[in-house]
């Protein structure tokens, strides 16, 4: 291990958890740039190899509530960062969390590691703190008392393309010219950049062991939710909101609110409510003394938005708040294997002669969903993404990370990529709250000078609802799967046609002709 303080004559080895998810997935590129070693620790590994860092980081299989797991995990581990929070909640949901960040901090003291470094929440110091944000500040003080040096810092409303706070603000503030909001739209918060975010985390490997605390961080700006929505329409170009406060929406009826009008789905939207209820400002700047403030300051709030808003027109979003599973959702893999075989497995299969190359019928399956939508009754989609989003489900608001684009473990609106094999084969497994596991398979093959599309929907049902579930949906199967699969390939046709600069080739065939998706042109690309 390096000598005295953190930082020594070698890199240090930084083991990450929380990678797929907003931060952790933003740090670690953030961490190998500053010159260390990453070791990215996940449940499923499997899941970043399409990320663009993976081949520079070492990938460990462990689960953070695993004290063995998480021994070997951590062992040779100078910096420790836990990104872990259970932001969706459910039923004890508190004692969860304690006990995953005890058996960590156990793990990490017995391995020997150095440092813990923990993203909490900002909060004020009151005895009425809502239950998400006392778990928070729970799990930091387990850190702080851990025997290890730990460094918690506390952030409030984190402003970066695709965080869960902004993508709530963005989304209510663009879609709504006058609204009804709740009375803490007028309590102050000091919303930071993700990129001033990343650059504590990242400062904080190197503080010497003795500093063992919190850290308030926070950006330049004090404002209220109301004047942040405010500002943010000066931003984007928008007229002034008319903004007018009730004191009838509580925080439960705020969050179903937020849900109905943002694509941050009620169970996430909940914590985030609550961390407004009370004012949350930063009452000293104490981390300055170990990790100084970026060169050219830190970013105020009209800043932050230009450099998210830059990324998101540019479609250069690295993670999203979706970025993590859905809680609650199935992550069983594919039922390929022989044990399943003595089960029920519906199947809806289709395929079809494409009269277009591979490649470019390959384009079309890899941009499904989001913007793109599914080649098929848009009514229906939208009415299955409403009825999820009723039952607690993320309906198809979530969108995708990239427009064109796809990597494994990608949200795709109601979906999320379980398996990428490019140029040929795409499997989605379903996050919608159902009784029972699907998945939607799209494979591509080359045959003569076209290509052959094979769809799957594939359903294993739980219990008598999940069969009853089938049976009730099989009809309308029809008037979703089937378009959708004409669809894809009218659309390939197309692009094959256009593509081609001679005249005297077939014409497009009828399918063709049907309803074209809206492509998104690029934009500048920046840092946010």
């Amino acid at each position: 291990m390096a000598d005295g303080p953190l930082g020594g004559s070698r890199p240090l080895v930084c083991a990450v958890t929380g990678v797929t998810g907003y931060v952790g997935g933003r740090l670690v590129p953030e961490l190998l740039a500053a010159g260390h070693a990453v070791r990215a620790v996940a449940r499923l590994p499997g899941r970043l190899r399409d990320r663009p860092w993976y081949d520079g980081v070492e990938t460990v299989e462990a689960d953070a509530g695993d004290l063995d797991a998480m021994r070997a995990a951590l062992s040779g581990v100078d910096v420790a960062y836990y990104l872990i929070h259970s932001l969706a909640g459910g039923r004890r949901f508190e004692a969860r969390d304690r006990r995953v960040a005890r058996t960590f901090a156990q793990a990490a003291r017995e391995a020997g590691v150095r440092r813990i470094v923990y993203l909490g929440g900002l909060h004020p110091d009151v005895e009425d703190l809502s239950p998400h944000m006392e778990s928070r500040k729970e799990v930091g003080e387990i850190f702080l008392a851990s025997g290890v040096p730990t460094t918690v810092l506390r952030a409030a409303v984190i402003l970066g393309s695709g965080s869960a706070s902004f993508e709530m603000m963005r989304y209510l503030t663009e879609r709504l010219p006058a609204m009804t909001v709740p009375r803490w739209v007028d309590n102050r918060v000091q919303p930071i950049a993700i990129r001033d975010v990343l650059h504590y985390l990242v400062g904080s490997a190197t503080m010497p062991a003795d500093v063992n605390r919190s850290f308030d961080i926070g950006g330049p700006d004090v404002l209220t939710y109301r004047q942040m929505m405010q500002r943010y329409a000066a931003v984007a170009g928008l007229r002034p909101r008319v903004i007018v406060p009730v004191g009838v929406l509580t925080p439960r009826l705020s969050s179903l609110w937020v849900s109905l009008v943002t694509p941050v789905p009620a169970a996430i939207a909940r914590p985030l409510v609550d961390s407004l209820i009370h004012e949350v400002v930063c009452t000293e700047h104490d981390i300055a003394q170990w990790v100084p403030d970026p060169a050219d300051g830190l970013a105020g709030f009209d800043r932050a938005v230009r450099l998210a808003l830059n990324r998101i027109a540019g479609a250069d979003v690295a993670t999203r708040w979706s970025s993590a599973a859905v809680p609650g959702a199935p992550s069983d893999p594919l039922p390929s294997d022989p044990g399943w075989a003595g089960g029920s497995l519906y199947r809806d299969d289709r395929e079809r002669y494409v009269h277009a190359p591979a490649e470019v019928t390959w384009g079309v399956v890899q941009e499904i969903g989001g913007e793109h939508g599914w080649y098929s009754w848009p009514l229906a989609w939208r009415l299955r993404g409403l009825i999820d989003r009723v039952v607690g489900g993320p309906g198809l608001r979530r969108g995708r990370r990239d427009p064109t684009t796809l990597w494994v473990d990608d949200p795709v609106d109601f979906w999320r990529v379980e398996e990428v094999e490019t140029g040929h084969l795409l499997r989605l497994r379903a996050e919608m709250r159902l009784p029972g596991l699907a998945w939607l398979e799209l494979e591509v093959t080359s045959e003569g000078d076209g290509s052959r599309l094979r769809q799957a929907a594939i359903y294993h049902p739980h219990g008598l609802p999940g069969h009853l579930y089938w049976w009730s949906v099989a009809p309308f199967h029809g008037v979703v799967f089937g378009p959708m699969h004409r669809g894809m390939a009218a659309e390939a046709e197309r692009r094959a046609v256009s593509a081609t600069p001679t005249t005297g080739h077939r014409a497009p065939s009828p399918a063709s002709r049907a309803l074209r998706p809206r492509r998104r042109a690029p934009g500048p690309r920046s840092g946010g």
